[in-house]
């Protein structure tokens, strides 16, 4: 089938370039604006229920559990002081939690039920806005109330407890709180994230906001503002990595963490303080088995991230992309407690999501073994992508998407690509000229439309040599994602999926058969609008060949969200 099909599409490498051509031609056609995606953005609701969707085909009963769900809401903030409020940039929209309750059936061969509930959980930074008539706590890209006077914006600070975490989901964080405190029959608490230390806590089965935390609880060193919304998880002991920034002089320093999922205790598995390392804005970070990677990427903060207080977000405090200021890697022993183990460079990039890294064993010249490191990414050549997102853009409002994504280029700078960097982890410690002269060496790339964002794998292969990754993807058809992806790493083919015009996808959730022996024996989890209904569904898709096996519609459009996590019902 072509790639603008509808229904199961299959694409192999050597249709790659031809791929890539009609994407970009898709886009300068203009075929966003007939995609209706307006009621994923616009006009949001509560549905603190839960309330039973209908469903159609099979939702298999082994995948029974919650997939909880977390991402930007409402789009404006009415009744303040000042009138209403309108949010500019999609990652700053209003927190908005969601629970499908997939319930299993009593009879072996039927179909699971599924159930819906969600609630806005960022209830003082909406108060905090009707008072003001503007958010004081730092944005992503909310630009500062322009009657704020210097002396204010020189004397603040990060502000807690006004969170708006909008950006992961943790459903059985280590280290974390009962909801009710020494009442564990109540469970522990539900935790969203986003780049910052600050958390926010839900109760798991009404998503009710029941406080706020900081890292400072996990560990007292860890008392930076910033931190990564995306955390790796040992899928074998449930450890939990990240890290911690701390803005300190000369230089900012870098803190990894491991929470022990066996006791909750948090060890600092290395300290990182350096002119080689700069502040800079990092979404995402990669786990092997035996290490943490992490990339200072090529959006480092002005001022060593002083910026971000002036400016009052994160997007305009990051300098002007510079394509000759490399990216800075680091390599984390995680199991022997010796800190830092390598450190390398790669050029002049961008990205928000790791897909997976692993190790490998290879024998050099002579026969002597080695490991070497793979880390897979969604990336970019430049930073252009940060600033795609606002709604104007996302709503071809006052023809804003012509001009940012056509008139600008950002069609083109925005491609994305599956990129490999391989890695050799030295024998012996590095010199400093060694570590300003390693460089990793990219070894795969596999572009849009063939691989996307929000990538997926098959959790029980986190750390660990895989083959398939699910996404995402962008045809060119709408401007964020227009299908789902499931591409071979091996073949570089991949086999999408693609619904009726307007059904747009969010991120999807890969479910394992519970027994199953092959990497892509599972079903994935996706949330879909029909835009032209405005009407939502949680699409359950063979991952193995890509084809439907059931929905939950709801009478109702859902946000689209940015990331989620299934717990399975044993778990809950």
């Amino acid at each position: 089938m072509a790639l603008n099909s509808q229904g199961v599409i299959l694409r192999t490498a050597e249709d790659t370039d031809n791929d890539v051509q009609l994407r970009l031609r898709n886009w300068e056609s203009q075929a966003w604006k007939e995609w209706p995606s307006k009621a994923q953005f616009e006009g949001l609701e509560e549905h603190r229920g839960p309330v039973q969707l209908t469903v159609k085909g099979t939702i298999p009963s082994w995948a029974a559990g919650s997939l909880f769900r977390t991402g930007p809401g409402l789009d404006r903030v009415e009744g303040t002081v000042r009138g209403t409020h309108f949010i500019s940039h999609w990652f700053d929209g209003i927190a908005h939690s969601h629970r499908f309750d997939i319930v299993p059936s009593q009879d072996a061969d039927g179909s699971a039920t599924v159930t819906y509930s969600s609630r806005r959980h960022s209830d003082e930074a909406v108060a905090e806005i009707k008072k003001k008539g503007w958010p004081s706590s730092i944005t992503f890209a909310q630009r500062a109330d322009p009657c704020i006077g210097i002396f204010a914006k020189v004397m603040t600070v990060f502000v807690p407890g006004k969170s708006n975490n909008n950006v992961t989901v943790i459903p059985d964080m280590p280290g974390g709180d009962d909801v009710e405190q020494g009442d564990p029959s109540k469970g522990k608490a539900l935790y969203v994230l986003t780049d910052s230390a600050a958390v926010s806590k839900l109760d798991p089965k009404s998503l009710e906001p029941i406080g706020n935390a900081n890292q400072t609880s996990l560990h007292p060193d860890l008392k930076g503002p910033i931190s990564c919304a995306h955390t790796q998880r040992d899928p074998e002991t449930g450890d939990l990595f990240n890290y911690n920034l701390e803005l300190s002089a000369p230089h900012p320093t870098y803190r990894i963490f491991r929470v022990n999922a066996h006791d909750g205790t948090t060890d600092i598995l290395a300290t990182i303080s350096s002119k080689d390392f700069p502040a800079a804005y990092m979404h995402s970070f990669f786990m092997t088995q035996s290490y943490i990677v992490f990339c200072v990427q090529s959006t480092q903060f002005a001022w060593a991230g002083i910026k971000i207080l002036w400016e009052r977000n994160i997007l305009d405090a990051i300098k002007p992309f510079d394509p000759s200021v490399p990216c800075r890697w680091a390599v984390v022993d995680r199991r022997q407690g010796k800190g830092v183990v390598a450190e390398f460079s790669t050029p002049a990039g961008f990205f928000f999501h790791s897909a997976n890294a692993f190790e490998e064993m290879v024998k050099d010249e002579s026969g002597n073994s080695h490991t070497e490191i793979c880390m897979d990414a969604i990336s970019y050549r430049n930073t252009d992508v940060l600033r795609m997102f606002y709604y104007d853009i996302l709503l071809d409002r006052n023809d804003a998407t012509k001009k940012t994504m056509l008139d600008k280029q950002f069609y083109k700078t925005t491609q994305n690509r599956l990129s490999r960097y391989r890695f050799r982890i030295p024998s012996k410690k590095q010199s400093s000229k060694e570590k300003a002269s390693a460089v990793a060496e990219e070894v795969l790339s596999i572009p849009t439309p063939h691989v996307g964002e929000l990538p997926t794998i098959n959790p029980k292969l986190a750390g660990q040599p895989y083959r398939y990754v699910y996404s995402v993807a962008n045809r060119g058809l709408y401007v964020f994602a227009d299908s789902i992806a499931k591409t071979d790493l091996h073949t570089k083919a991949a086999l999408l999926w693609s619904g009726p015009k307007g059904h747009s996808p969010g991120e999807a959730i890969f479910v394992p058969r519970p027994g199953g022996t092959d990497e892509d024996d599972g079903v994935l989890l996706s949330v879909v609008l029909d835009g032209t209904l405005e009407k939502s569904y949680l699409l359950c898709l063979d991952a193995r060949t890509m084809e439907e096996v059931g929905r939950a519609e709801a009478d109702f459009a859902i946000p689209l969200g940015l990331h989620g996590a299934h717990q399975a019902r044993g778990n809950l």
